[in-house]
């Protein structure tokens, strides 16, 4: 929700209903990515900083500049923070506005994906190398051949194959794309259109490139059919992220102006995927993004809202709250307060 909509929250009273509390507090993080690597929790969100960048629907506030890697021993443990993982100036192509990432690991080998704006004012997805999941992380000099947009987010499937889900709309540039092309004059669709999809690609061995040319995936409607741009509470806005459960693929995905945290459930990493319902009703700060994570049999949502910082949109906080899937398959939809 808009700042000037939250005027008159109590956040006191707010963050004692909430049903987590920020994993730290000494900086602002969103956008986490979690990863459950040798037995350990590690997070790879965005840091938030101060920003005198006017808020607008691109998202130029949110001015990120580098990232922090996050770890817990369990679910229960503190939450330490190992520093910076990689900066900005140390990325060749980038010029700014690093934005949310995630990671891999492979063969001993952590990779840290993250989407930044080059010197033409285009996102594009690059990735950074180390042998340690906490970094510091050395990127490759160039952006991955064929990527573009935000938010990617690496799946590491059972057959030890790996795929890239990106994309977002608005800020994101993903309305700018047809056929993986950058068209400066593409918008949106019209209400009564398809929506944008989500795109996907499969990643090389070594976990650098794509080893194909990128796809959408198609987000279908109970009755087999696309969701439509004006479908708000469902379409795809950004924040796509994909895990397993009893077989099945659940690509889970923000839905933006809305602000809603949604799945969609599929036979195979490509989709079709069916929607499925919310996992996450709306934080308070605008934005919403997260990610699930299996640690010792149990699932975990990864998110953040702005309540510490009592409502400032581009200064988030990352939490966790234990989800649900129930013996349908779906997943309990959570609140994020109490009432």
């Amino acid at each position: 929700m808009p700042e000037d909509s939250i005027e008159h929250i109590d956040f006191d009273e707010l963050n004692e209903k909430a049903i987590s509390k920020p994993l730290v507090n000494h900086i602002y993080t969103a956008d986490p990515s979690a990863h459950y690597f040798n037995g350990k929790i590690y997070i790879y969100p965005s840091h938030d900083i101060e920003s005198d960048i006017p808020f607008d629907d691109l998202g130029s506030h949110f001015a990120m500049e580098d990232y922090h890697v996050l770890s817990m021993d369990d679910v229960d443990s503190t939450t330490t923070d190992h520093g910076v993982a990689l900066h900005v100036k140390d990325v060749e192509w980038a010029e700014k506005q690093m934005w949310a990432p995630d990671a891999a690991h492979k063969n001993g080998k952590y990779y840290l994906y993250f989407p930044a704006k080059k010197a033409d004012g285009i996102f594009q997805i690059g990735v950074a190398v180390s042998d340690s999941p906490t970094g510091p992380f050395i990127p490759e000099p160039e952006a991955i051949k064929g990527s573009y947009s935000i938010d990617p987010a690496v799946f590491e499937d059972e057959d030890g194959s790996f795929y890239m889900y990106f994309g977002g709309i608005w800020g994101g540039q993903l309305q700018k794309y047809r056929k993986n092309e950058y068209g400066a004059n593409n918008e949106l669709p019209k209400p009564e259109e398809v929506a944008l999809l989500p795109i996907v690609a499969k990643m090389t061995d070594d976990l650098l490139e794509f080893s194909e040319i990128p796809k959408e995936i198609q987000i279908l409607d109970k009755n087999g059919e696309l969701l439509l741009e004006g479908d708000n509470d469902r379409r795809f806005f950004e924040a796509s992220w994909m895990h397993k459960y009893n077989g099945k693929y659940y690509f889970s995905y923000s839905t933006g102006d809305t602000h809603f945290i949604c799945y969609a459930i599929g036979d195979n990493p490509y989709g079709p995927f069916t929607y499925g319902g919310r996992i996450l009703e709306p934080v308070v700060g605008w934005t919403s993004h997260h990610s699930i994570c299996q640690v010792e049999g149990k699932f975990y949502l990864f998110y953040h809202d702005s309540s510490l910082s009592k409502g400032v949109t581009h200064l988030r906080s990352v939490k966790m709250a234990e989800i649900e899937h129930l013996a349908d398959g779906h997943i309990k939809t959570l609140s994020p307060y109490k009432e």
